[in-house]
């Protein structure tokens, strides 16, 4: 992981074995539904549930401040903590960690390979439930410098330095799929005009962990999202595209990505927003 721009932000599962009863050490994991976790969980690690501990009913973001502080507090996270965040979904260690920093936790990491190489190496599990006496933690503002707002991200669309980089499934950025479902009403599918494609899972190897440095410089170049422009990846909820702020930010060294949390499920029902469909 030495090739990385920044290879302090990921931990592998050695790393972590070594560090299952480290105090200091918190695991979080993170996933649309509780089951797999109350079935099998790396041992020590807290849940935190997408749709109601993460996401508002609107599916977007919650960003309240005092919210993210109940629940890290919930979890037993201080500020001196440090978070080892993973899921079983690819990408959503790194989701977190773009959460947590927004919100100033800078002791943070992602598990290479998540959920998915822990159990394939044969490591421990466990279904005991994880309980840890709350933590007092300060409500912090979010920082604006990790986030692009729909204002700016449509001024951009016909600047020459900044990329709009959709990181959704080819259903999604075609128009056929809103939100995972065929679009609805007032729901509008397709992409941002001149948003460059690329689905966020060709970033992975087949084991989960992340591709090396040479190959994902090569295949973000060879799409024009290049170190030298502004860079706004956007999906549906904001969840892989802050995996891919994550990647571009720290494995790349890109010095000018926000992440657009909003994503299309704010740009796809604003009636005057610009849509292609192809």
């Amino acid at each position: 992981m030495s090739q990385y721009a920044h290879p302090e932000v990921l931990v592998d599962t050695q790393w972590l074995m070594d560090h299952l009863n480290d105090p200091s050490v918190r695991l979080v994991e993170v996933d649309m539904s509780p089951d797999p976790y109350k079935e099998a969980h790396i041992p020590g690690a807290v849940f935190w549930n997408i749709f109601t501990d993460l996401l508002m009913p609107d599916l977007r973001m919650n960003l309240d401040p005092t919210a993210i502080s109940k629940l890290l507090s919930r979890s037993g996270i201080s500020s001196a903590t440090t978070v080892i965040a993973y899921g079983s979904y690819p990408g959503t260690g790194a989701w977190i960690f773009w959460l947590l920093r927004l919100f100033g936790h800078q002791k943070v990491r992602v598990l290479n390979g998540g959920h998915q190489k822990w159990v394939a190496e044969g490591r421990p599990v466990t279904s005991d439930l994880s309980n840890f006496p709350p933590t007092p933690y300060p409500a912090t503002a979010p920082n604006p410098d990790l986030r692009v707002l729909q204002p700016e991200v449509q001024a951009a669309l016909e600047q020459t330095d900044y990329v709009l980089l959709d990181v959704r499934t080819i259903k999604e950025y075609c128009g056929e799929v809103f939100m995972m479902k065929p679009p609805e009403g007032s729901e509008r599918g397709g992409h941002m005009p001149g948003a460059v494609h690329l689905e966020h899972t060709h970033t992975l190897n087949e084991d989960g962990t992340f591709k090396s440095a040479d190959e994902l410089q090569a295949l973000y170049s060879s799409l024009g999202v290049t170190a030298d422009k502004a860079v706004f990846p956007y999906c549906a909820i904001g969840g892989r595209s802050a995996y891919t702020w994550f990647v571009l930010t720290y494995l790349l060294g890109y010095p000018r990505v926000r992440n657009y949390d909003g994503s299309w499920n704010e740009w796809g029902r604003l009636p005057d927003s610009p849509i292609e469909q192809s």
